[in-house]
């Protein structure tokens, strides 16, 4: 593995070393002597691979030492800067002296990937065991996923069945209280037809009390002329002493209270379990004796009922 990233840094390396030394023999070599020119081109060499090799030692330790790397650091831009100025000087092929000036540079950073990548880097039996937890978090993650797609399904399902079901049920309620509100409307049209009789019973009974009564006056206004008192006193013989008897009085008796009424109607109604129905009781309370209107016999009713 360490292949992938030591292998580009050393040929980075060679290149930019061997390009670095035959630009200062050709460079300097018109200006001294060519063994004078060799030994400062191998001297940045030197510097910029001494430094190097010191620092691969302390990245083999586990060590970082920040002077060492500045004065690598500071071969390499020295190296780049000699490929530069001779680009710049060159006469011919300036521009293609001036592409390759960065080698040196360019090297460096690849040595410093290459430290990163062995800062990084795991051995097989941690790359197998973080391979098995991230598989193992995907396999929980695809669960989840499934479980929470399954669960919402599943409540769109609930939620479907429940709506149609409340849907029903309005339904139902809604054809319930029509037909109630049908039932209702005919039982206020049927006592409104019974309150409407006992009206007509009421004004007929009171009309037949007054063509009665009239009936009365006008005969009592012609048998008056005819005889004292309205009607003829047969006087029987009397065959001893005798005392004069009072004429019962023949006027009605006196109507009953409201509370009277009520306890009679009470004790009626009561005297019986179940308690009896208010036509028992207006028929045994006619047969008693008693005397009240049907209004206020029904009234009494309600009262007490």
């Amino acid at each position: 593995m360490n292949a992938k990233t030591v292998l580009p840094a050393v040929a980075m390396t060679a290149v930019s070393m061997v390009l670095t030394l035959a630009v200062v023999i050709m460079w300097l070599g018109t200006a001294v002597p060519w063994p004078v020119a060799l030994v400062v081109g191998l001297g940045i060499d030197g510097g910029w691979l001494a430094t190097l090799a010191y620092e691969r030692r302390l990245a083999a330790q586990g060590d970082h030492n920040r002077a060492v790397t500045a004065v690598g650091w500071s071969f390499g831009f020295l190296a780049a800067s000699v490929l530069v100025a001779h680009a710049l000087t060159a006469e011919e092929s300036a521009g293609a002296w001036l592409a390759v000036a960065w080698l040196p540079i360019a090297a460096k950073a690849l040595w410093l990937v290459h430290a990163m990548w062995e800062r990084t880097a795991l051995t097989p039996v941690a790359l197998d065991a973080i391979r098995g937890i991230q598989q193992e978090a995907r396999d929980e993650a695809a669960v989840a996923r499934a479980r929470l797609r399954a669960e919402a399904a599943t409540e769109e399902t609930r939620l479907t069945a429940v709506t149609e079901a409340g849907a029903r049920v309005a339904r139902v309620q809604a054809k319930t209280a029509q037909t109630l509100a049908g039932a209702w409307s005919t039982l206020e049209t049927a006592r409104a037809g019974e309150e409407t009789g006992r009206a007509l019973t009421s004004v007929t009974t009171l009309e037949t009390a007054r063509a009665g009564e009239e009936t009365g006056r006008a005969l009592t206004s012609v048998t008056a002329r005819v005889t004292p008192g309205v009607t003829p006193r047969w006087e029987l013989p009397v065959w001893g002493p005798s005392e004069p008897v009072a004429a019962r009085s023949l006027e009605s008796a006196p109507a009953l209270t409201d509370e009277a009424l009520d306890v009679i109607v009470d004790e009626i109604r009561t005297s019986e379990t179940p308690a009896l129905s208010y036509r028992e009781m207006a028929a045994r309370f006619r047969a008693a004796g008693h005397a009240a209107s049907e209004m206020r016999l029904r009234a009494a009713w309600k009262r007490v009922a």
